[in-house]
């Protein structure tokens, strides 16, 4: 997963949270455009949007970006940091058995998760399906086990990337016919019919659709909020068959030789490019 382009109405106070708070780096800022990260690696890009408006509360859009962290001490230095300085965007934790992940709201309404994965060998798989669970965890005891003697001096450890993207949709029957048969990812578990997990190449999932906040709903207004979801595929041959699919299926799809643009039924803009 790429960088996950978030158009917001401040952006200076954006900023502040996902840097002073989630201790990603400013990686570049130029006018109305902010890219946060960890090295060279974007994680959020800010996009000023102020002339439009919030979303309507069930629309489709944005559950949360997912930013996964190399160690639990690398976590435990970003969920410290924003316990410091933004306790109030706190909003739940779980134990997933493939991982452990700390909820927050940011400043504008978008979810976030901080999370940690399990070694893929302690990972359990079922008929082709990943076992995850929501499980308790305490917050205040994976700080007292994790967090770094060095964390007040230096929240930053380690690298940090978009592990997954999970999205609100109308319906998961929807999402499933458009990010699996037709975008190519593999369905890896599933909630009833009201979430779908998919991942590439084993990974627990690289994106999730839900309908907890958005049953019903129909395709997005322009609204402040999530602006697009970029995906890395391996190389050019694999950005090809996408393309392939795509027009096969009658999605528009906008193709300038290095990049796959176009939208899911609800939307959300997908930007498709290659790593090499």
């Amino acid at each position: 997963m790429g960088a996950v382009t978030l158009l917001v109405a401040d952006l200076d106070a954006m900023t502040a949270y996902y840097r002073d708070a989630v201790t990603l780096r400013v990686l570049s800022a130029e006018g109305d455009r902010v890219v946060l990260g960890r090295g060279t690696t974007p994680v959020v890009i800010l996009q000023h949007s102020p002339e439009l408006a919030h979303a309507a509360p069930r629309a489709a859009g944005l559950f949360h970006t997912a930013i996964l962290f190399e160690t639990q001490e690398a976590l435990a230095a970003a969920l410290y940091s924003v316990a410091r300085r933004a306790p109030g965007t706190f909003t739940g934790s779980a134990d997933h058995l493939v991982s452990q992940a700390f909820y927050f709201t940011d400043p504008e309404g978008n979810g976030v998760e901080l999370y940690w994965d399990r070694d893929r060998t302690q990972w359990s798989w079922t008929h082709g399906r990943i076992e995850m669970d929501t499980l308790s965890l305490d917050p205040n005891a994976f700080l007292a086990e994790h967090l770094p003697e060095t964390a007040d001096e230096d929240p930053v450890i380690g690298g940090a990337s978009v592990g997954h993207v999970h999205l609100s949709v109308g319906d998961v029957a929807t999402a499933r016919e458009f990010y699996v048969h037709r975008l190519g990812f593999e369905t890896t578990a599933e909630l009833g019919g009201s979430a779908l997990f998919v991942s590439a190449g084993g990974y627990h999932h690289h994106m999730a659709m839900n309908t907890w906040n958005s049953a019903g709903a129909g395709r997005r207004s322009p609204a402040l909020g999530l602006g697009l979801v970029d995906i890395v595929l391996p190389g050019a041959d694999d950005l090809g068959a996408v393309a392939e699919r795509m027009t096969h299926y009658g999605v528009t799809v906008r193709d300038d030789g290095r990049t796959l643009a176009f939208e899911d039924p609800w939307a959300n803009a997908i930007r498709l490019t290659a790593a090499v």
